[in-house]
């Protein structure tokens, strides 16, 4: 059984000098970590070939390995713990080029102990959360076929973290956002993590039957119930017993149907169309839509009791424009997949053109980015998919309004950072150097705009 400082998180302090060891265990023991203290990195990796550490804070000068090679080792014996580095003033060159070897951060020498604590609070955070999000694409691989889930956003990541807790409980879930951010993707997150994940996972989209069908569709009939009526159908809520119900543009249900649908939340027993014979039906309900409930329950066209039947917990999904840090990592994943799918060499995109999904707003979200990329792919004649390629993307720029003036600063930031660059020939030290920024600061801003440095060497 693990103990509580174990929960909190496994801390391992590499350093040569015994005091600032000893010091440095008490302090973060005291705040409630597991810690184990060693003098030199050999005993450090003989440590990690049995056990695992969230976080690793190692000094940087140190032999007859120093810390940048203690790092290395880590992270091929465990990519997932995170290393801070400690390193002396006049040494952060040597620093920055820890976190470009793979290292979560670092401080420099005298640090403030409350500095190095919320670090490492930091780095357990987003240890944590991506642990979530590789656990949840394997489990939407395994079901779905799809391992579609890709995101670097932090409050992306704190979505899907909400979607889990969510997943814990049966109680109703709606998800709100608009068209073609992933509604249905993370409610299919919530199934598979529930108590009903080897239950059925019914979808339906109650925009589009035409009003007079959508009660038969759902609630089921029986024969005779009306002319056509041959045989007993059994409606979506009958199968999605003993799993989860999916009302994707839940807003869009009629009127008429919402308190027969409030009965079967509150009762859990429903007629068919035709039937005097009630039903019993047990599901977990979740409902997604583009629009504000509460704002349909102002216009009267949702019912308030039944609008505080489905949103018990809400969960806000963000638009593609709110996360551009994602657009590269979805586009290397879409690229990909439509090359592997229809058998062509396209190994990736030029920056021109990343640059061009970089500005672009997204009205259509995920789902238009998916389908601008399988129509470069489709349509290039090259190895990269280059800006003439993204003609459909083109055309509606074209039309585009006058650009915010965060996407203009965003422009112009990365139109800094590429001629930075190219002046640089592609190194990163030099181009830093140039825009007068550390070398650590500028890795953020490349990341952040959507640069590789690689794309500018001679």
């Amino acid at each position: 059984m693990k103990t509580d400082a174990q929960e909190k998180g496994r801390l391992l302090l590499v350093d040569d000098d015994k005091n600032v060891l000893k010091v440095l265990k008490v302090r973060l023991a005291s705040q409630g970590y597991a810690v184990e203290a060693v003098e030199s990195p050999n005993k450090a990796l003989s440590l990690f070939e049995r056990e695992a550490f969230d976080v690793v804070v190692t000094d940087l000068k140190m032999a007859p390995m120093d810390g940048i090679s203690l790092l290395k080792a880590i992270k091929e014996l465990s990519p997932q713990s995170a290393v801070i580095v400690l390193t002396a003033y006049g040494s952060i060159e040597t620093a920055v080029e820890a976190t470009r070897q793979g290292a979560y951060d670092y401080l420099a020498k005298p640090y403030d102990p409350k500095e190095l604590v919320l670090k490492i609070e930091r780095a357990i955070e987003t240890r944590r959360l991506e642990a979530r999000v590789e656990h949840l694409q394997d489990l939407l691989r395994d079901h779905y076929g799809t391992g579609s889930l890709l995101t670097r956003s932090d409050k992306m990541k704190r979505v899907l973290d909400k979607a889990l807790q969510a997943a814990a409980t049966d109680a109703s879930v709606a998800i709100y956002g608009e068209s073609g951010v992933g509604k249905e993707l993370i409610a299919k997150i919530v199934h598979l993590n529930s108590r009903r994940v080897d239950g059925p996972f019914v979808v339906v989209n109650c925009g589009a039957f035409p009003e007079g069908l959508l009660e038969n569709e759902l609630f089921g009939h029986v024969k005779g119930a009306f002319t056509g009526a041959n045989e007993n159908k059994e409606g979506f809520l009958g199968k999605a017993n003993k799993g989860t119900l999916f009302l994707d543009e839940i807003a869009e249900l009629p009127l008429d149907l919402q308190p027969k649908l409030l009965r079967v939340l509150q009762e859990g027993e429903y007629y068919p169309v035709g039937s005097t014979t009630v039903k019993k039906v047990d599901f977990r309900l979740i409902t997604a839509t583009n629009k504000d409930l509460k704002a349909e329950v102002e216009k009267g066209t949702f019912r308030e009791d039944l609008f505080y039947r489905v949103h018990v917990i809400p969960i806000h999904i963000l638009p593609l424009r709110e996360r551009k840090e994602d657009i590269p990592l979805l586009v290397e994943n879409f690229i990909k997949a439509v090359a592997q799918k229809q058998e062509k060499r396209v190994e990736g995109i030029t920056p021109d053109a990343l640059h061009r999904l970089m500005l672009y707003e997204w009205p259509g979200n995920v789902r238009e980015l998916k389908n601008i990329i399988e129509y470069a792919v489709t349509m290039t004649r090259k190895t990269k998919v280059d800006i003439e390629d993204l003609f459909p993307l083109q055309a509606e720029e074209e039309a585009a309004p006058f650009p915010t003036y965060n996407d203009a600063r965003q422009s112009f930031e990365r139109a800094y950072v590429v001629q930075a660059l190219k002046l640089a020939n592609g190194n990163v030290s030099k181009a830093a150097s140039l825009a007068n920024k550390a070398r650590a600061e500028f890795y953020r801003i490349m990341a952040r705009v959507g640069v590789n440095p690689d794309d500018y060497k001679m």
